[in-house]
């Protein structure tokens, strides 16, 4: 299919050499304007693309470095998308008229970016990688991030509350590694977005709904599900199939055990577990590995130490109006 595409190519625009080390993937954006009766899926000059350990990669880097832009015949890029330098576009993508990608962006062949989306530069998606929607408002995706295989990512939230027409958002920070079938909805209503910070792992088939608000640092085990409006401080560590229910908060530098079902706050420092998830005391193990000592931990004047009147403001606001509350405390006596 290859080769009837590369002789289709030069049929249509017979000045143009092609050189391919590797049929599959490696055609750039011609500085040219394509011809009026030829789609611009054809404005494209063939060059050549391979793996770093072929033979032909210095050349391919030369080539690279004259015209960096490789898009593949078959994807379907619209003329009035920004596409920064360096940018690879696989077989079978499609890029919106309203996207903006960044320098050094490469999409795996199957990816789509859609609507009124901006990702950053040297961002990463994987094949069938879905990013961005036909709707009011944004997308936003800031540098270095990576969508994964078939993770779909700021479409329309499953909220019935949402209105046809309205605005709704994303923005997601930088270096944040987003893996294979994980959903992350944008928000409801145009006054809210959804957000998520830098440098987080978010595993496989997680879902993040719409409204959360996701800080910096995290790491969601595979199958984490957040309903709609929670809030997840920094620093925190979910084990596998969780669910957090709407509105709740999970304080910084928390752990959650597998399989817990989370239905009020986690207080920051702290870990939980369980089918309907119980305080079992302080996480200190990630206390630990986040450079907190036995003296923060341990010391008779805990009043005076930053962090616990941060661990005390974070209990105190559970409390507060619309919150709510904390989970409860499970005592084991150790028999």
């Amino acid at each position: 299919m290859a080769a009837a595409t590369n002789s289709i190519l030069l049929k249509l625009k017979p000045n143009i050499k092609t050189k391919i080390c590797n049929p599959l993937f490696g055609f750039a954006r011609s500085s040219s304007s394509a011809s009026p009766s030829i789609p611009h899926l054809f404005s494209a000059t063939a060059l050549p693309y391979a793996d770093a350990d072929s033979d032909c990669s210095s050349e391919i880097k030369a080539t690279a470095d004259a015209n960096p832009n490789l898009i593949h015949p078959s994807a379907d890029v619209h003329p009035n998308a920004v596409i920064g330098h360096g940018v690879s576009v696989g077989p079978f993508c499609t890029i919106g008229s309203s996207v903006k990608l960044g320098n050094g962006c490469r999409l795996y062949p199957g990816s789509h970016v859609f609507g009124d989306t901006e990702i950053g530069d040297h961002c990463l998606l994987m094949p069938g990688a879905v990013v961005g929607d036909h709707l009011p408002g944004r997308t936003v995706l800031g540098c270095n991030n990576v969508i994964g295989h078939h993770a779909v990512i700021g479409v329309k939230c499953q909220d019935l509350k949402y209105k046809p027409g309205d605005e709704c958002f994303l923005h997601i920070g930088d270096n944040n590694e987003i893996r294979e079938h994980t959903s992350i909805h944008r928000s409801s209503k145009s006054s809210d977005k959804t957000v998520i910070g830098d440098n987080n792992l978010i595993m496989g088939s997680c879902h993040i709904a719409h409204d959360c608000n996701i800080g910096n640092n995290n790491i969601f085990a595979n199958n984490t599900l957040l309903a709609g409006h929670a809030v997840v401080e920094d620093y925190t560590h979910t084990a596998g199939a969780i669910v957090v229910h709407q509105f709740c908060h999970i304080g910084s530098f928390s752990f959650v055990g597998g399989g817990s079902v989370v239905s009020q706050d986690v207080p920051k420092y702290t870990m939980v577990v369980g089918e309907r998830a119980e305080l079992r005391g302080l996480n200190l193990e990630g206390l630990r590995r986040n450079g907190f000592t036995a003296t923060e931990e341990e010391d008779k004047e805990l009043g005076k130490i930053p962090a616990v009147c941060s661990m005390i403001q974070s209990l105190r606001d559970s409390f507060a109006q619309n919150r709510r509350g904390i989970c409860k405390f499970r005592y084991f006596s150790g028999s």
